[in-house]
C-alpha cells in the first residue's frame, strides 16, 4: 500500500458544503478540513432553487485552498452531494437554469397525475425507490405538465454532482448511486427506465451513458487547474450520492448490521446483494438505492434533524439564537414522553413556523401539547428514535434477519441524546461514528479507484483503526415499549 496519499473530497450536504484533505499514512486515516460554507437556498419568483453558481465559485476557491496548502500533493478529487436534483443543459451543454431545490412546493399533488399515467405498482416495480414528492420523477412531470419551454430546449439530464464533475473536467456523465435516487432508474436492469419515461412523457434523449462508483472520470479541466493553480488531478466518481459513500465508511465487519445515516435526513438501512423489489417494499415504501461494488441500499428515509434545526431557525428569526447544545441541555432535563409526533408527518416538510406545527400536531392528535422548548424538542428527539425502531422492524420483517448492532454515521452521531435514545427505543447496541462519513468514504473510494485501497473490506478495516466508535447500549424497554404504541397509533 503506498505511502502519504492525499485524496480531496467535496462533499456538498443540504445545509453546507465541505472541501476536506483525507490523508492515507502507515495504515492509518485523518481528515483535515480545508473549507467550510453555507449552502443557502435561493427564492425566486418560481420557487426554491439551489445556488450553484455561488456553490461552484467555493468548490473551486475549496481547491484552491488545498492545492496552496500544507499538503505537498494532491493525488486525487471526488465530489458527493444529495440525491434527486438535477440541472438541464442546452445542446452547447450550458447551464438552462438554478436547479429547482428538492424542498419547492411545485411537486405537491404530483401523485396523483404520476400513477394516472403508470399504476403505483408499476412504477415501483421498474425502479424499486420509494415514494417521496420530492424525487427527481416528479420534478421531470411537473416541468412536463407545465410545458416548461426549458424542458423544451434541454438537450442534456445531469444529477447536480454530474453537473459539478462535468464543470471540473469537461466530460459529461451520469454517475450510478446518484441515478438511482432519481426514481427514473431500473434496479434491475441498472439502466434509465425507458418505459416509466416515455409514460410520463419525459424525453428519453435527455439521459446520458451511467458510470460506476470509482471510475476515474478524467483529469482536472486544464482552464480549471489553471484557476486554481492545480496541476494534472485525476478527478473521481467516488459514490456520488453523499449516502452511497457514508455507507463506504461504516467500520463494520460481518454482515449482520443495520446502518443508520444521522444528519438533516435520516436513512436507516442494511446492505443487500441485489434490489429488494418486492410486494412487503412497495407496501413499507423502502427504497433500493445503488451502493458500491454490486451492492445495493434497501433503506427508508425518516425526516431527521431537520426538524430540529427547522425550531432552532425559527427561535433565530424571534432573536433567540441557541446552540445545539444548549436546545439538547433543555431536552434532556425535560419531562419524558410527553408527546409522541410521526416525524414524516407532510405537514413538517415545509412549515413556515416548526415549532408551530409540531405543537399543532400535538393538539390535533389530541396529545399535551408542549409548553416549553426543552419539551418540544425533547418529544421530537424521541419521535425519531421511536420512528428509527418501526423502520427496523420493518427491515427485520423484509429480510427476515434480526438486527442487534447498528451503525450511526454521519454529523447527527454528535447529538449523544438521540445516540442514546436510539438505542433505548431500538433495544440494539449503537456503534457512532465517523462524523464524518461521506467525505471518508468518498476518500477511500478514490483510493480504490487509484488502486491504493484494496477493497470495501480493507477500506472499513481502516475506518476501524483509524476512528474507533463510541458504543451506547439499550437502557431498560418498559418506557420505550408503551412510547412506541403511542407512535403506532399516531400512524394509523
Amino acid at each position: 500500500m503506498a505511502i502519504n496519499r492525499n485524496y480531496l473530497a467535496v462533499d456538498l450536504g443540504a445545509e453546507s458544503g465541505r472541501v476536506i484533505t483525507g490523508t492515507l499514512e502507515e495504515d492509518r486515516l485523518s481528515l483535515t478540513e480545508v473549507r467550510r460554507f453555507a449552502n443557502i437556498p435561493v427564492r425566486l419568483p418560481d420557487g426554491l432553487h439551489w445556488d450553484v453558481l455561488r456553490i461552484w465559485s467555493e468548490i473551486k476557491s475549496g481547491i484552491s485552498a488545498a492545492v496552496s496548502g500544507s499538503v505537498k500533493q494532491i493525488d486525487s478529487i471526488g465530489l458527493d452531494t444529495w440525491g434527486v436534483d438535477f440541472a438541464l443543459l442546452d445542446k452547447k451543454n450550458d447551464l438552462l437554469a438554478n436547479p429547482f431545490h428538492y424542498r419547492d412546493s411545485r411537486t405537491d399533488g404530483m401523485y396523483a397525475e404520476a400513477f394516472r399515467r403508470m399504476p403505483r405498482e408499476n412504477i415501483f416495480e421498474n425502479t424499486g425507490i420509494q415514494f417521496m414528492e420530492v424525487n427527481t420523477l416528479y420534478q421531470l412531470l411537473e416541468m412536463v405538465i407545465n410545458k416548461s419551454p426549458i424542458l423544451e430546449v434541454a438537450h442534456t439530464f445531469l444529477t447536480i454532482p454530474d453537473l459539478f464533475n462535468y464543470w471540473l473536467t469537461g466530460k459529461i456523465n451520469c454517475e450510478f448511486t446518484n441515478a438511482t435516487t432519481t426514481q427514473c432508474f431500473d434496479a434491475r436492469q441498472r439502466d434509465w427506465s425507458r418505459p416509466l419515461l416515455k409514460a410520463m412523457g419525459i424525453p428519453e434523449y435527455l439521459f446520458r451513458p451511467v458510470i460506476e462508483p470509482g471510475t476515474v472520470i478524467d483529469s482536472l479541466d486544464p482552464r480549471v487547474a489553471n484557476e486554481v493553480g492545480a496541476g494534472h488531478i485525476p478527478v473521481v466518481a467516488p459514490a456520488c450520492h453523499d449516502t452511497g459513500s457514508a455507507v463506504v465508511a461504516i467500520p463494520a465487519e460481518g454482515k449482520d448490521f443495520a446502518w443508520l445515516s444521522s444528519g438533516t435526513w435520516s436513512i436507516l438501512g442494511v446492505e443487500a446483494d441485489q434490489p429488494v423489489v418486492t410486494d412487503q417494499t412497495l407496501q413499507y415504501n423502502f427504497t433500493n438505492e445503488g451502493g458500491v461494488f454490486g451492492k445495493w441500499q434497501l433503506s427508508k428515509n425518516v425526516m431527521g434533524l431537520w426538524i430540529l434545526q427547522e425550531c432552532r431557525r425559527t427561535w433565530a428569526r424571534h432573536g433567540e439564537e441557541l446552540s445545539y447544545d444548549e436546545i439538547t441541555r433543555m431536552a434532556a432535563e425535560a419531562k419524558p414522553f410527553q408527546s409522541i409526533i410521526d416525524p414524516d408527518f407532510g405537514g413538517f416538510l415545509h412549515p413556515e413556523d416548526m415549532p408551530d406545527q409540531i405543537r399543532k400536531y400535538c393538539n390535533d392528535t389530541g396529545q399535551p401539547v408542549p409548553q416549553n422548548k426543552g419539551e418540544l424538542i425533547r418529544s421530537v428527539l424521541e419521535s425519531i428514535a421511536l420512528k428509527y425502531r418501526w423502520v427496523l422492524e420493518r427491515l427485520e420483517e423484509i429480510t427476515g434477519t434480526h438486527y442487534e448492532r447498528i451503525h450511526i454515521i454521519g454529523g447527527g452521531t454528535k447529538n449523544s441524546l438521540l445516540n442514546k435514545f436510539t438505542a433505548d427505543a431500538t433495544q440494539c447496541t449503537c456503534l457512532t461514528g465517523p462524523v464524518e462519513a461521506t467525505a471518508l468514504g468518498n476518500v477511500l473510494m478514490q483510493g480504490i479507484a487509484l488502486g491504493q485501497i484494496e477493497s470495501l473490506e480493507h477500506a472499513r478495516n481502516l475506518v476501524r483503526k483509524s476512528f474507533p466508535p463510541s458504543i451506547y447500549l439499550p437502557g431498560e424497554p418498559k418506557d420505550w415499549d408503551r412510547a412506541y404504541g403511542r407512535l403506532l397509533e399516531v400512524l394509523k
